[in-house]
């Protein structure tokens, strides 16, 4: 027999063994169709985290690059003043972009927002200084970066205080990295469950199997040959929940979109909701076929050899 027709006779067995075992599937919808679907529960809750953890990091991305300084001046400093001294400062290359808010513009916000305008009608006196707002050059991105800025900031005559708020956004990043790491260890449980529920589905096959695989080992058959079938009911259990996996996590990003984007509007934000890029999305499928496979071939390798004719 020549190269080519055991090629094209090994992708034959291979070729059968795929559609042999998707019909074996088939031919027990209810069973099959809850065993795919624990399957893709384990598998989503994992892909869902991840998700909700990238879309959460964007966010914290687009905050953290929004950090101001805040420039607050004494009270005796005027509003000529405080201008004057912006655009000295706006000539400083660590200064990205700077912006000044007077004291009638600080008390008419407060007044606004505050929820007292009418007790801060009663005030004789504005007791609001002129605030400094300055955006750090591009570069400066660590609070390491920026603190001597902030330095030169606090040491001017005219400054009361310098303020620069990076604490919250540092807890954010803090609690996301700890999320990533909790979700990792997630997946890998859930992985595991996986293994388990795929390679106890297999088990129960062999198990019901088990007169024909000792008739098949009688007339020579070798364990790769009789693995086979099961090593690709494996893979289809696997494939199939992956791709339930995929659809349920869609659906509930669809369900999410809107009030996200709603809640983002009311923060005059264009975030959206991110889902899986097409190389995750090839990933969950890969992984997921490929944990089947792992757990037929584990059950099998095991059952196999106590499966001999006496």
């Amino acid at each position: 027999m020549s190269l080519s027709d055991r090629i094209g006779s090994w992708l034959s067995l291979h070729r059968h063994s795929l559609f042999s075992s998707l019909g074996k599937l088939l031919q027990t919808p209810f069973s099959s169709l809850l065993t795919i679907l624990v399957i893709a529960i384990a598998l989503m809750l994992p892909t869902t985290l991840h998700l909700l953890i990238s879309n959460g990091t964007q966010v914290s991305n687009q905050l953290d690059s929004s950090n101001q300084i805040s420039l607050f001046l004494k009270q005796s400093v005027s509003n000529e003043t405080g201008e004057a001294l912006a655009k000295k400062l706006g000539l400083d290359h660590d200064v990205l972009n700077i912006s000044v808010t007077t004291k009638e513009a600080a008390l008419k916000e407060f007044q606004q927002y505050s929820g007292f305008s009418s007790a801060i009608e009663t005030l004789e006196i504005n007791p609001l200084p002129v605030v400094i707002q300055l955006t750090p050059a591009s570069e400066l991105t660590t609070p390491e970066q920026i603190q001597p800025l902030l330095n030169r900031l606090e040491s001017l005559p005219e400054t009361d205080f310098a303020q620069l708020d990076m604490q919250w956004v540092q807890r954010l990043q803090a609690i996301v990295e700890i999320a990533e790491r909790a979700i990792m260890l997630l997946a890998l449980l859930l992985g595991l469950a996986v293994l388990l529920i795929i390679g106890n589905t297999i088990r129960l096959e062999l198990q019901n199997r088990r007169d024909e695989i000792i008739i098949t080992k009688l007339v020579g058959a070798t364990d790769p040959f009789i693995r086979r079938p099961f090593l690709y009911s494996g893979f289809w259990y696997g494939l199939l929940s992956g791709l339930t996996a995929w659809l349920i996590t869609a659906m509930i990003i669809f369900l999410l979109e809107k009030p996200v984007e709603k809640l983002s509007s009311l923060y005059e934000s264009d975030f959206q909701l991110q889902f899986l890029a097409f190389h995750e999305s090839l990933g969950l499928l890969g992984l997921s076929a490929f944990l089947g496979i792992c757990g037929a071939w584990l059950v099998c390798s095991h059952h196999l050899k106590k499966m001999q004719p006496e």
